[in-house]
């Protein structure tokens, strides 16, 4: 009457069986990866460059984007023409006056636009708009 403790052809085996964690990871990828693109708030332009850029965190800003074509999108909503994208912007800043309002202009588009949608923002109420760039690399 002996009792077998492992080591032999029965035993209990000593490794790790990875198999079951890689699964869960490309599970969690592939979530991932179909999640993401649905978490962005605003429309996807290709953002000017510059060389000094500040940044700072003063909470979750409003987003104002404006595509090539210069339609106009407060996060993901469209809105058609100036009194839909001031009403948009009054009823996001309602709440919270003080809210940042970051714009998110296309970089083909000329400075004379990006100032009208500006200054449409500033109508609407926004104490201040921030345009978003990005870093260039030096050389």
């Amino acid at each position: 009457m002996g009792m077998n403790v492992g080591g032999g052809p029965g035993g209990i085996k000593s490794e790790i069986n990875v198999t079951p964690l890689v699964d869960v990871v490309l599970v969690l990828l592939i979530i991932f990866m179909v999640v993401m693109p649905e978490m962005q708030k605003s429309k996807n332009v290709s953002l000017p460059k510059a060389e000094n850029v500040t940044q700072e965190d003063r909470g979750k800003p409003l987003i104002l984007s404006v595509t090539p074509d210069k339609k106009m999108y407060v996060e993901d909503e469209h809105c058609p023409d100036v009194p839909a994208l001031q009403a948009r912007l009054r009823e996001g800043l309602s709440g919270q006056p003080s809210r940042r309002i970051l714009l998110k202009a296309d970089q083909t588009l000329d400075f004379g636009a990006v100032r009208e949608v500006m200054e449409l923002a500033r109508a609407a109420g926004a104490k201040g708009v921030a345009v978003a760039v990005v870093q260039s690399k030096r050389p």
